[in-house]
């Protein structure tokens, strides 16, 4: 049995895309199409500028996934969730944010059109893009031409691929009957599916290769800097109404204020958040919300030990400016 789930944004701060990456094997099955001052161009596009078009997210379309314990399941977006992740992806100002097989962050990669296709007269038809309606379209201007000459020309690189962090919603289970055929009896698509989970599999194994399931683990090493900043964070908070952050930073305060462990994925969504927000966070105004949030998230003392704690864990490189979270979506 393979669990179908939605990906959903239960959070607006922490439920997000930190970046699109390229890819040789796009998780939503869509390669690109490049252009370059050699090829014939469409619609508006400069035909002295190479570019990349290609769909970023498709919605409704089941993606294969492996967990720690080697076990497939889906994953999917809804059109309203594609929507709303395109538009808070230009709203955080990310369209420079880039990396190459979810490994390492680039430059000269910039997100210069994005859109959602609607109706037939869409000008992603223009390009060849059998999509359907819903989809989140993106063109990439390429400025690295080391980049585009050794891996968009080679075709090492044939389409994106989004990183980030969402919340799991359980649909249904659903038998995967190709699971228990023998390989010759596979057709096409079952065999193509299979063949994903083989891959998912193998870097599965490198995100384990010190031996431990590390997402499984939880920690509660973050000192009293973080509980501290958390607990002012709760009374600043009650004295305004409690009106300033979602209910998942309250929810977290409330851990940290108390020194519970966090797992993995908490540290990376406190790391995520604590980044991006830093430039809210006032020690001059106590009352503001944007420093009430930092501090009930713990504060500069937990960006420092998550930033930290990621690395300690291998998921975070010195040169990276967000946490190594590669779900290939």
């Amino acid at each position: 049995m393979s669990k179908i789930y939605e990906l959903v944004i239960a959070d607006e701060e922490t439920d997000l895309i930190s970046a699109i990456s390229l890819v040789e094997s796009p998780a939503i099955e869509s390669d690109w199409i490049a252009f370059d001052k050699e090829q014939v161009m469409f619609a508006s596009i400069d035909s002295e500028k190479k570019m990349l078009i290609g769909a970023i997210l498709i919605p409704d379309k089941r993606i294969l996934r492996v967990d720690g314990e080697g076990q497939p399941y889906h994953v999917f977006f809804s059109r309203e969730t594609v929507s709303r992740l395109a538009q808070n992806y230009l709203m955080n100002k990310y369209t420079d944010s880039a990396t190459l097989e979810h490994d390492k962050k680039i430059k000269g990669v910039h997100l210069v059109e994005s859109w959602i296709k609607t109706g037939k007269l869409d000008k992603s038809n223009n390009f060849g893009l059998n999509i359907p309606e819903g989809s989140w379209v993106g063109i990439m201007k390429i400025t690295d031409d080391n980049l585009w000459k050794d891996y968009v020309k080679t075709g090492k690189v044939k389409g994106f691929s989004i990183e980030g962090l969402f919340e799991h919603k359980l649909m249904q289970a659903s038998a995967v009957s190709y699971l228990d055929k023998n390989i010759e009896e596979l057709d096409e698509q079952e065999a193509t599916m299979f063949l994903s989970m083989i891959k998912a599999l193998i870097k599965k194994d490198k995100r384990y290769a010190k031996g431990k399931r590390i997402e499984m683990e939880s920690y509660s090493d973050y000192g009293s800097g973080i509980s501290n900043n958390a607990k002012r964070g709760i009374e600043l908070n009650e004295k305004n109404g409690n009106k300033c952050a979602t209910q998942t930073g309250k929810v977290r305060a409330q851990q940290l204020a108390k020194g519970e462990p966090i797992s993995v994925e908490t540290i990376k969504r406190m790391y995520s958040y604590l980044s991006r927000a830093e430039t809210y966070y006032d020690e001059s105004d106590m009352n503001a919300c944007g420093t009430i949030s930092y501090l009930l998230w713990g504060g500069k003392s937990g960006l420092s030990w998550s930033r930290n704690k990621l690395r300690e864990l291998g998921l975070l490189t010195e040169t990276e400016s967000q946490p190594s979270i590669t779900s290939s979506y």
